[in-house]
């Protein structure tokens, strides 16, 4: 090799040197430039690299392959290199030559080995980091994770602040509905495509980053507010265009705007402000979309207040049973009762409205839910002993239980140990409000009916509760919430009067036993047993009854019917 010559060859292995230490500020276009003058000094017509995330990917050919440099098609190979990385990928790099090119010197060969080697290094280190990036930055599916989040707000903390900056946090509505309608693959077309076009409103200077199942978390500009908002109250979303279907996709929503001046301190911050007004919202039935304010932060504390408050008052025996009969229409009789929750606290009787709620944003409610399946099974056990009558009681149980690995074997220890005949209890289950959380619903029933206790589905039509939860559950009982009714002045052939005989029809041809609750008038008992829906709960009866005087109800367990 001639000194000039060797004087270009390290200036190339020094440019090569440099691109190794410093790979985040080495162009692609300066690394094809390095190559082309690799080519121009050492006479090389094409050059191939090749980049594995493991050897087994390499066996089957499922790597990147790229054509860095290709001058001439008729080439031939002179160099071929494969390094083995410590996380066993494999780069590789082929070198061409013209088939009438003479073979190189074995000095340059030795050269353009060592130039191919640090090339690879630096392949290996560029295309590793691409990898790390995917792994780390990214969830399974392909969207931007927590950690993409927590990494932009603090690029854009470091560049110039997050003042002007909003973040927010929103959850798809009815998303398992959707997915049980379409399908889940079709179902994950149309969230993607939804997404994507949150993302190109939000603008190239945004994240929207995916927290879990329909959950999702995302930064924007304020001007960009308005546009956001829009499309999270509903828009129609393609998921097959071959077909040209779609869905209307919408989501409640939780933001905080940033102010002026703020000083940010972790991502953790943000994301307690943003997701507890995304609760918020949720529960909020006149809008979909909240902002962050600084009430909300008393409001967070009172919660948590509360929460410990109501662990003691379990521990004080604050929380009664009250029993409201379930009565046959036919006969007045008493069939059985629903365990309902009071809170005696300080001399005043607080209603299951005014802290079911709060209880159902932490896993509190499940520890309630035991306490009254422990004291419903005291007093059956009572009521055996003492030779009075036994009827079958249903309790509630939240949706917040499906995520119990060991939850039947929970609701059996409870009952077990009070030696309850099982067929006294009954298990009442809302539709959950995943695809996860229906198909633990589904074990759980089953395994509660292998057990001999009856399973009952709470709240049928009170809010969207698809044909699903019955086509696909073998429920013991449906539970029809009042909404469904008609109303006294319907007609027989009125939508809501059809809707509701039909539904008792179809529980009945499936084998389900039907009651309606929240009976009220004797024009609703008519309605009833003209649907030949003979089985009712309500205030036209009896409210939720103490148990001192639900025992004596029951020793006279007959009412008459209006």
């Amino acid at each position: 090799m001639d000194k000039k010559r060797e004087e270009i060859y390290y200036r190339l292995l020094e440019k090569m040197t440099d691109s190794m230490t410093d790979p985040e500020n080495f162009a692609h276009d300066q690394y094809i430039g390095v190559l082309s003058e690799i080519a121009d000094l050492f006479r090389i017509s094409k050059i191939v690299t090749e980049f594995y995330k493991t050897v087994s990917q390499e066996k089957i050919g499922d790597g990147e392959i790229v054509v860095d440099l290709d001058k001439e098609k008729d080439s031939k190979v002179i160099l071929r290199k494969r390094f083995v990385t410590k996380t066993m990928a494999v780069v590789k790099a082929t070198l061409y030559a013209a088939k009438d090119e003479a073979p190189l010197p074995e000095d340059e060969l030795a050269s353009l080995d060592i130039l191919t080697r640090a090339m690879l290094s630096f392949i290996s280190r560029n295309r590793l980091q691409n990898a790390v990036e995917q792994l780390g930055f990214y969830d399974e599916s392909g969207y931007p994770n927590l950690r993409s989040f927590k990494r932009f707000l603090e690029k854009a903390n470091e560049n110039g602040g997050l003042y002007g900056y909003t973040a927010g946090c929103f959850n798809l509505k009815n998303f398992t509905l959707i997915n049980q309608e379409i399908g889940r693959e079709k179902a994950d077309v149309a969230m993607k495509n939804y997404i994507s076009l949150i993302s190109s409103l939000a603008g190239y200077d945004s994240v929207v980053c995916r927290m879990g199942s329909d959950n999702f978390v995302l930064v924007f500009r304020n001007e960009r507010t308005k546009k956001i908002i829009d499309a999270l109250s509903g828009m129609p979303v393609s998921y097959d265009k071959k077909k040209d279907k779609r869905v209307l996709l919408s989501a409640n929503a939780g933001f905080f705007r940033i102010p002026e001046g703020y000083v940010y301190k972790n991502h953790n911050v943000i994301m307690e402000k943003i997701v507890s007004t995304a609760m918020m919202a949720r529960q909020n039935e006149k809008t979909l979309t909240l902002f962050y304010e600084e009430d909300f932060s008393d409001i967070t504390a009172r919660n948590v207040q509360f929460l410990d408050k109501m662990s003691n008052a379990i521990d004080k025996g604050e929380f009664r049973v009250f029993y409201q009969p379930k009565i046959d229409i036919r006969t007045g009789n008493i069939i059985g009762a629903e365990a309902l929750c009071r809170w005696f606290c300080d001399g005043k009787v607080i209603m299951p409205e005014e802290f079911i709620p709060q209880l159902e944003q932490s896993l509190e409610i499940c520890r309630l839910d035991y306490y009254m399946l422990d004291m419903v099974c005291r007093d059956i056990r009572r009521w055996l002993v003492e030779g009075r009558k036994a009827i079958k009681i249903s309790v509630n149980l939240s949706r917040k239980h499906l995520v119990d690995a060991d939850l039947i074997d929970h609701i059996m220890e409870i009952i077990d140990k009070h030696e309850v005949p099982h067929r006294y209890i009954e298990i009442e289950m809302m539709e959950p409000s995943t695809d996860f959380g229906f198909n633990n619903l589904k074990k759980l029933v089953a395994s509660l009916q292998e057990e001999g206790v009856y399973t009952a589905v709470d709240d049928f039509g009170k809010g969207y509760s698809s044909l699903n939860l019955i086509r696909e559950i073998p429920w013991n009982v449906l539970k029809i919430d009042r909404s469904f009714l008609p109303l006294d002045t319907d007609k027989k052939n009125s939508t809501r009067s059809l809707i509701y005989s039909n539904v008792v029809a179809m529980a009945r041809d499936l084998g389900i036993e039907c009651i309606t609750v929240g009976i009220e008038t004797a024009k609703q008992i008519e309605t009833l047993r003209n649907c030949r829906c003979y089985f009712a709960q309500g205030f036209v009866f009896d409210e939720p009854l103490p148990v001192s005087k639900f025992e004596k109800k029951l020793e006279n367990p007959h009412y008459k019917i209006p």
